[in-house]
């Protein structure tokens, strides 16, 4: 018998958090892994309280896919949001969040999903070292966390 990765481990636990979402366009779930234990879970839907997309039959988000959308453009809470407001700093410092995205019409996983802007602040702010994002159901692309600190894409060269 062959044993999955530990990798694919993490991101198959991802995959099942992101069933959770409400988004009639991109599922995504993330957790966040500290010393081989799960710190927390999240997946992208509507604020606590609101109404969810799948509630109201339409989402308003933007055009492209997680991560090239404008973040005020979808009503949805991101998954890498909502892994890391459920964690205290203590429990992410020196983390990895593992993340999982799929289309909601065909169930395909995203091969080329990515964090937003948003999102990469409040990780790297969060303290996590690295992100693990699926690409297809055995391969990932992993990402330093520390280059996105040193690459700041956000004030243009």
């Amino acid at each position: 018998m062959d044993r999955v990765s530990k990798t694919n481990y993490y991101l198959d636990i991802a995959q099942t958090v992101l069933e959770r979402s409400t988004c009639l366009r991109f599922r995504y779930g993330a957790i966040i892994v500290k010393n081989d234990s799960i710190v927390s879970t999240g997946y992208n839907g509507a604020p606590r309280g609101r109404k969810n997309c799948t509630d109201i039959g339409s989402c308003v988000c933007g055009s492209g896919s997680h991560g090239k959308d404008s973040s005020d453009a979808c009503r949805a809470v991101h998954a890498e949001m909502n892994c890391i407001i459920s964690a205290t700093r203590e429990q992410m410092l020196d983390s990895t969040m593992y993340l999982c995205g799929v289309d909601a019409v065909t169930g395909e996983i995203i091969n080329d999903a990515n964090s937003c802007q948003t999102c990469r602040r409040m990780i790297i702010n969060a303290g996590i070292s690295k992100v693990v994002i699926r690409s297809s159901p055995t391969c990932y692309v992993t990402y330093n966390v520390r280059d996105w600190v040193l690459n700041d894409d956000s004030i243009g060269y």
